[in-house]
């Protein structure tokens, strides 16, 4: 099993400047971690007082850090972005990068996001299946024609010396399930599935791959916290629960080095290969220390 790290992104206790030095040092301390893989999430018009700092430039400063044959990579949510701009970011970013470039996508969320960015929630599906095809045949070389998007004649270069690796991001729902199968090189499970949910959604993504003729792989998101001392940690974790992170409880991983890696180590079971933790909403100093304790679960994981 592999472990990654999805950097955080948001922070609204920051100015933009202080919240994008601390993106770039989690990034630096996790390639000194060994972690197997980086990415960085994407949202958008978060509001004058929220940082939240945008992956495509801080994923590019990241890569100075970041060891070229260690795979990287950045969530698209595709209904929000024109899918030649898209492709022309993931061509130069991957072209910094020895191993598979890594493009997680998902459908987004949120009126307030897709109205900032002029786009409509009733249609997200199918255009999240239509840029990964226009998105894919540019990166392949293509010229490209997608009159939804007043697209004529489109070519793009730097392209991927490596094909990037789709990661669809999916929860328990059968559309996005199905999509991952049908088009992905991996089913992104989302954070919030958890229990009975993820065991029968990984069922339903194995019998989609066969449907569609697909090798079904499984990278789950986490959202963690590890710390020297194993009580503490499970506590300091249970107080940012009660203060209502991001809606979720039991599917939040904390404690120490030996607990993470054991409930890690359980998801195997209904084939997981890899995990993308995220550190939960602490501050600086302890996530830096959680993600340092990581890489020793790494290497328990391996």
């Amino acid at each position: 099993m592999r472990l990654g790290i999805s950097v955080t992104s948001g922070y609204p206790d920051l100015n933009g400047a202080d919240a994008v030095r601390a993106v770039v040092e989690r990034g630096r301390v996790a390639a000194a971690s060994g972690l197997d893989h980086l990415s960085l999430g994407d949202h958008h018009a978060t509001g004058a007082d929220a940082a939240y700092v945008q992956n495509v430039p801080t994923l590019g400063r990241i890569m100075a850090d970041w060891p070229a044959d260690r795979p990287i990579g950045l969530l698209l949510l595709l209904p929000l972005w024109h899918p030649v701009l898209a492709a022309e970011q993931i061509g130069t970013l991957a072209a910094m990068s020895e191993a598979p470039f890594i493009v997680q996508t998902g459908i987004g969320s949120g009126a307030g996001q897709f109205a900032a960015m002029g786009a409509t929630l009733a249609t997200r599906g199918r255009v999240t299946d239509r840029a990964i095809e226009v998105i894919g045949r540019l990166l392949a070389g293509d010229t490209v024609d997608a009159p939804e998007w007043g697209i004529s004649g489109a070519s793009i270069s730097p392209r991927p010396t490596v094909p990037v690796e789709w990661w669809i991001g999916a929860g328990g729902a059968p559309a996005p399930i199905d999509r991952a199968a049908r088009v992905g090189d991996a089913w992104y499970a989302s954070p919030g599935i958890d229990g009975d949910d993820l065991r029968r959604a990984a069922e339903a993504y194995r019998e989609a791959g066969a449907r569609h003729g697909s090798t079904p792989r499984i990278v789950l998101r986490r959202d963690v916290l590890v710390g020297d001392d194993h009580d503490a940690t499970k506590d300091r974790a249970r107080e940012v629960i009660r203060r209502g992170y991001r809606g979720m409880d039991r599917q939040i991983i904390s404690g120490g080095v030996d607990h993470v890696a054991e409930r890690m180590a359980s998801f195997a079971s209904i084939g997981v290969g890899d995990i993308v933790a995220r550190t939960i909403a602490v501050d600086q100093v302890s996530a830096l220390r959680s993600i340092e304790l990581l890489g020793a679960v790494r290497s328990r994981l391996a």
